[in-house]
């Protein structure tokens, strides 16, 4: 039987897509019947009930007195009973081994998409926690690949589980829809959909630029809408938002809760997603799930998650995109063929599937097979 304790320190009242991974491994690692215990910490703090910390405003409650219990529990010798894992990149400074999750390596890669405290960030604790992981988990074999090749890393010490899509996430009627979408202006099928973190590497404003070249009469029947938190270096993708809203064919919803998020999906025509680096990409397997046909960036690991299911684009050429989204808005056949496709293309991904991934990689690090 395996013992776990589990970071969560990516939990909080707006998860992001880690914030997702963490929390479903969270709900879902004690239900597999080869984990034994489960414990949740943050930091130094022990964390009673990790689904606290997504409520707003909640501070942290746990046990903070762990005084000299680190140096005797959290040591190599405890491995062989115990799984420290951190889903969010870094092993906790009083782990001298563990599992850790490394989603992407846009830090390294695109420092200048990224505010200047999270490289800093980076620069302080990745190295450490690569010098002291048993194994590292990456959400897709893309990203394994990438991974190795960047730290070194051999095959046996990293390991592809890929993540997985809710099953809240399906087709609805246009009457289960009728009261998300009149609450925000919207008409069920008609609106185009991004979800994602207003920042630079997911080129929103590329996508922006290809809506606008779209004819007036498409954009007025299918706008545009948005969907995030605001991130960072986006101030010029700001104003572009701005001026779309204020020509009306661009809507701005901002972060968009867990309740209304698979509603805000299902009603759109189409999901475009143009991100130039990604991890895993879990809004274009959510979209599929839902029904919508997606379109992705080619060049990135979408090609791998999304797969044939996607349409592949160039973000960087405008009118091919544009033309690309005329198409898909208009032409009927293809949006019910990519939509049946989709749906079947994102059944692969469970949650479900994810939680017994990582017990494996758990049961390969105590069995010594790395």
């Amino acid at each position: 039987m395996i013992q776990v304790s589990l970071s969560v320190d990516a939990l909080s009242a707006n998860l992001s897509g880690i914030g997702r991974y963490c929390w479903e491994l969270a709900r879902g690692l004690g239900n597999d019947e080869r984990v034994d215990r489960l414990r949740y910490f943050v930091g130094r703090a022990w964390v009673k009930d990790p689904e606290s910390l997504l409520q707003e405003g909640c501070k942290l409650r746990g046990n903070r007195s762990w005084r000299g219990a680190t140096s005797h529990w959290w040591n190599r010798r405890q491995l062989a009973q115990s799984i420290v894992h951190a889903p969010n990149y870094f092993l906790p400074d009083w782990a001298e081994c563990g599992i850790s999750t490394i989603h992407d390596l846009s830090v390294f890669k695109y420092p200048n998409t990224h505010p200047l405290e999270r490289i800093k960030v980076f620069e302080a604790g990745f190295s450490s926690t690569m010098a002291r992981a048993t194994l590292i988990l990456t959400d897709c074999e893309w990203m394994r690949q990438e991974v190795m090749e960047y730290t070194g890393l051999g095959p046996h010490r990293v390991v592809a589980v890929p993540l997985g899509v809710g099953p809240e996430f399906h087709p609805r009627s246009t009457d289960a829809l009728t009261e998300f979408t009149s609450r925000h202006g919207l008409t069920p099928g008609q609106y185009g959909l991004c979800v994602s973190t207003m920042e630079p590497r997911k080129r929103i404003g590329s996508l922006i630029a290809a809506w606008r070249m779209l004819p007036a009469s498409l954009r007025a029947f299918y706008p545009l809408v948005l969907a995030g938190g605001a991130g960072w270096h986006n101030e010029r993708l700001m104003v572009e938002i701005a001026r779309g809203r204020s020509e009306g064919w661009l809507r701005y919803l901002g972060y968009v809760n867990k309740t209304d998020l698979p509603l805000l999906y299902a009603g759109a025509r189409l999901f475009a997603y143009p991100s130039q680096y990604e991890g895993f990409g879990l809004p274009p397997l959510e979209a599929m799930a839902s029904g919508v046909p997606a379109v992705v960036a080619r060049g990135t690991c979408l090609e791998e998650t999304a797969g044939p299911a996607a349409v592949l684009i160039d973000p960087d050429d405008v009118v091919g995109f544009t033309n690309l989204l005329e198409q898909l808005l208009t032409d009927d056949q293809q949006h019910a063929r990519l939509s049946s496709f989709g749906i079947q293309h994102a059944l692969q991904f469970s949650w479900k599937r994810c939680i017994s991934g990582t017990v494996d990689a758990y049961q390969k690090v105590l069995q010594g097979h790395i």
